[in-house]
């Protein structure tokens, strides 16, 4: 019998996912014949001050919306929440709840709660010109990492009228340092494909290319395909890298699959 060879099959991808983040993406990938180099860029944990945290929690009844940004966000309120005897999904009764994103939703749902409104599209542009409902005098809270990133929900609540608190919830940080199993890969020009799932993950890979390769770093890269998650993604890596080879279509780790085995195909 002739042996069927996997879209992916003979391909090195590193995924620059956070810690403990990687091993989804990484078995969607392994399915599909990919060797995979493990790459994190971004550390997640609490912001550096809890408080401002601490004191929306207690304010929480007074909230029409929670409007979750990432998984993130969900999980760092809802482990804040239940430090202190409480829990997301007794919230939600009391707020709705919107999400960026269908593994965002998916998270929440397996938090056991549904959200309340969920985009066509998995971007901050498609939620705030689809969403459903009047927004004036409405009060929102959008947790957040702490070091900021698209303004553009909140920036379209308020010229709409909304009263909208953001949080820090959590933060992402650059971890220090990237697996010596991935660096001689790249030494090596062993590497296929980098994937990108946010534009922090292209910053932080930026700089600790840099801080192994010194200044050479980019011509690294030269025979690497970067493959990138959404336009905002693209964007960092046309400004960190001067190129992006591939955009996934649907902006979810299975787009970027998809992305990933159309490109090689």
């Amino acid at each position: 019998m002739k042996e069927i060879k996997l879209p992916l099959q003979d391909k090195n991808i590193v995924i620059t996912r956070a810690q403990g983040q990687i091993s989804e993406v990484k078995r969607i990938f392994n399915n599909a014949g990919a060797y995979v180099f493990d790459l994190p860029a971004l550390v997640i944990d609490y912001p550096d001050n809890v408080s401002p945290l601490d004191k929306v929690i207690e304010q929480l009844n007074k909230f029409d919306w929670i409007i979750f940004l990432s998984s993130n966000g969900i999980k760092y309120l809802n482990k804040r929440l239940l430090d202190k005897g409480l829990s997301l999904k007794i919230c939600s009764n009391e707020c709705k709840i919107a999400v960026v994103g269908e593994k965002t939703a998916e998270y929440l749902r397996n938090s056991d709660i549904i959200a309340d409104y969920i985009p066509p599209d998995f971007i901050a542009e498609s939620l705030v010109k689809h969403f459903p409902f009047p927004v004036k005098d409405l009060h929102f809270l959008i947790p957040r990492v702490q070091s900021g990133g698209n303004n553009l929900i909140i920036e379209n609540l308020l010229s709409r009228g909304a009263l909208v608190k953001e949080v820090a919830a959590y933060e992402s940080r650059c971890p220090e340092s990237i697996p010596l199993e991935t660096i001689s890969a790249l030494k090596s020009k062993k590497i296929d494909a980098i994937l990108f799932s946010s534009g922090k993950t292209v910053k932080n890979t930026a700089f600790l290319l840099q801080k192994h390769f010194g200044s050479k770093w980019k011509s690294i890269l030269s025979e690497v395909k970067l493959f990138s998650i959404g336009p905002q993604t693209t964007l960092e890596c046309q400004r960190n890298f001067g190129k992006v080879d591939k955009q996934a279509d649907k902006y979810t780790f299975e787009g970027l699959l998809k992305a990933t085995i159309n490109y090689f195909s």
